[in-house]
């Protein structure tokens, strides 16, 4: 009775990490996964074996249709001795190219036309590792969203018309790679709703602030989602993770949504005014988050920095929770 009181003491530990291992090219992150000896893939079954969480939110891992990238970096996981059986990742907009001049340069098929910046289809995607089951059949992968089709859209338009022209506006999607919200079946927990996603950078951009409205927006749907607008919000406990690309108060970016994000009553905040990248431009900032839905006790939070050569800027973020 003692240790079965103990197990349902254990808190459900959650991770989000940019890894940045994305390539050049199709198929190179497979082979360098598979070489057993890349310092930056190294570097990140490191940190993440350091902390070892039950589920973690990965940003910046290529995919492929077999997902076969994904598996051997959680099969090197597992040489390291940590097993996560349940993986995920779903075709995202990252590279998917959009048939339209989505950029405005009056040219199309480069990497900013297409549906999420990529120079091929899945670069810099998005994946999920867990110990414990996905409920595939609940999963709402709102990727194909027209970016038009969010309420109060900040699509950029010129006197009225859509900036790059009305192909542009029709075929636009919000996500620049995905936005899910997917059941994890946990056995301490019941079912735990993830909502996820990995927003475009507020930058890189002209005049019309194209990838600013967007950053903007793709993180406002969050709050359409949660009112119940657009899909279905979670029934039951739920963590809001990943990747807004956005400092509230030191990006260059629309902080309006994420400000309203942060301070969302539904929602709780482990990790307050805490930098987790470390860009050379710009210095320290916070674009990473977990947000906790308030049926959670927070136990405990923090970062993990990678360390060795080639690692990523980004450190990983995670917390621990249990049923208040």
């Amino acid at each position: 009775m003692l240790l079965a009181g103990w197990a349902q003491a254990e808190p459900l530990r959650i991770a989000t990490f940019n890894t940045e291992l994305s390539r050049k090219g199709p198929g190179l992150l497979l082979r360098d996964i598979l070489r057993g000896n890349d310092p930056a893939v190294g570097s990140v079954v490191k940190a993440i074996r350091s902390v070892a969480p039950d589920i973690i939110v990965l940003q910046g891992v290529d995919y492929d249709l077999e997902n076969r990238a994904l598996n051997a970096l959680a099969d090197q996981l597992a040489v390291a001795g940590l097993s996560y059986p349940h993986r995920f990742a779903a075709p995202p907009n990252a590279g998917l190219q959009s048939g339209a001049d989505l950029d405005g340069d009056g040219k199309q098929g480069r990497a900013g036309d297409a549906q999420g910046y990529g120079r091929f289809f899945g670069q810099g995607a998005m994946a999920v590792l867990s110990r414990h089951p996905f409920a595939h059949d609940k999963l709402q992968d709102f990727s194909t969203l027209l970016w038009k089709d969010l309420p109060g859209t900040l699509y950029p338009m010129n006197d009225g018309k859509p900036f790059a022209g009305a192909k542009a506006f029709a075929t636009q999607r919000l996500s620049s790679n995905s936005h899910w919200s997917m059941l994890v079946q946990t056995p301490r927990f019941g079912p735990v709703t993830l909502l996820t996603y990995h927003a475009t950078p507020p930058v890189f951009d002209g005049p019309e602030d194209r990838n600013g409205r967007r950053n903007h927006d793709e993180t406002a749907f969050w709050l359409h989602h949660l009112e119940g607008r657009i899909g279905t919000p979670p029934d039951g406990p739920f963590v809001l993770l990943g990747d807004a690309n956005l400092d509230i108060d030191r990006s260059e970016g629309r902080a309006d949504a994420l400000q309203s994000l942060l301070t969302d009553p539904k929602l709780q905040d482990p990790l307050p005014d805490t930098p987790t990248v470390k860009w050379e431009s710009t210095g320290p900032m916070r674009v990473d988050y977990i947000l906790p839905s308030q049926d959670w006790q927070i136990i405990d939070a923090g970062l993990h920095w990678p360390a060795g050569e080639n690692t990523s800027r980004h450190a990983l973020i995670w917390v621990d929770l249990t049923r208040r």
